[in-house]
């Protein structure tokens, strides 16, 4: 047996473990082969049949034996040691998309550098380490000198040039004053989300203020008579159950009933019901919670919504909320209006629900694509 590598893992037994594998593969393998030619080249039935059994147990024998073989060498392999030569960085090579961050493979560069800069270098290199300039507490001492520090004046501070020993001490002392520099620099340049300026803390952003208008209760008023004067077929009453916020019961013929809930003279949100649904809670309050029980206005329910990010003009409220009622009032032919793609009246059992923002034309809503 071969000495067991530093990984923990013994590569003879591993090697005669792959080779049990293949025999363990090749007796399975013949089993199987039994089956299929099955009991023949014998006279009588009776030869056949023990010839048969006789093959077979075999077979199943050599089985037996391999794969007790292989359990024996799969003891012997081995575990792969769990100490990593850079510590917890060594963990980040199991990362699936090492090409795309080759952390691991850096940090293996400048550790394999490191102990480099720390062996011999050449008699140049040394007396040019020597000469300096060096940053105070980091001047160079030999072994000697250790023991008293870097400003010690016994014998050994001072190397000489062409020693060819190891400058561990010079190099490790370099290496912690470019070290300090470098966690310095880094300290200031920390990661934020935001780009803030190296070294200064960032003050705190001013609250966004609101963009909504806050409009006198009257001017919405005055606002939705106008535009319920503007649609003879579509009758709008306005009432405020929840102090100053208007919400809207929007009567489209006898066709639908739409329920908008404002916030000053901003939509927020639209429930379309049919015209024979109730729409009030049993308290008699608006319900706009609950939706329609028809998939027709369920989907215009949904068209509504999509509405209104479609109108937004944030400066003159009035102007979105007169081409909202504008864009609802062209379902007032909801069940009578052809589809202008197809032609056709019913799509799916559904007729044309959607209704084009410019041009208020009727679409299904595999149509409008």
């Amino acid at each position: 047996m071969a000495d067991v590598i530093s990984v923990g893992v013994n590569l003879e037994a591993f090697s005669q473990a792959i080779s049990a594998i293949q025999a363990l593969r090749s007796s399975v393998s013949r089993v199987f082969d039994c089956l299929k030619d099955g009991m023949r080249n014998k006279e009588t039935l009776e030869g056949r049949e023990k010839a048969f059994i006789a093959q077979f147990q075999d077979n199943l024998h050599s089985v037996n034996r391999d794969l007790n073989e292989l359990e024996r060498l799969s003891n012997l392999v081995g575990k792969p040691s769990e100490n990593h030569p850079l510590h917890n960085s060594g963990l980040l090579s199991l990362d699936p998309v090492q090409d795309k961050t080759p952390l691991y493979s850096q940090l293996l560069q400048a550790y394999k550098w490191s102990n480099k800069t720390l062996g011999t270098v050449p008699p140049v290199m040394k007396c040019w380490i020597s000469r300096g300039p060096w940053p105070s507490g980091a001047e160079p001492i030999s072994e000697a000198g250790a023991a008293g520090g870097p400003h010690d004046t016994s014998e050994g501070t001072v190397r000489d040039p062409c020693d060819q020993r190891p400058l561990q001490s010079v190099h490790g002392a370099r290496l912690q004053y470019h070290a300090g520099l470098a966690s310095g620099l880094l300290n200031q340049q920390s990661l934020k989300r935001s780009a803030n300026q190296m070294g200064v803390s960032a003050k705190r952003r001013p609250k966004a203020q609101p963009t909504t208008l806050v409009l006198p209760p009257q001017y919405v008023d005055d606002v939705i008579s106008r535009i319920d004067r503007m649609f003879p077929e579509m009758s709008i009453h306005l009432s405020r159950p929840n102090g100053t916020s208007a919400m809207l019961l929007v009567t489209l013929g006898k066709v639908l009933k739409v329920i908008v809930v404002m916030r000053s003279l901003f939509i927020d949100r639209t429930i379309v019901k049919g015209f024979s649904e109730n729409v009030y809670t049993e308290d008699g309050k608006l319900d706009i919670w609950s939706k329609s029980n028809y998939q027709v206005f369920q989907k215009v329910t949904d068209h509504a919504t999509t509405a209104l990010l479609h109108y937004q003009l944030p400066q003159m409220p009035d102007v979105v909320v007169r081409s909202f009622m504008t864009w609802l009032r062209s379902y007032v032919k909801l069940f009578q209006a052809p589809c202008q793609r197809c032609g056709k009246f019913l799509q799916d059992g559904l007729p044309p629900t959607w209704r084009d923002f410019r041009t208020l034309e009727a679409f299904h809503d595999t149509c409008r694509q």
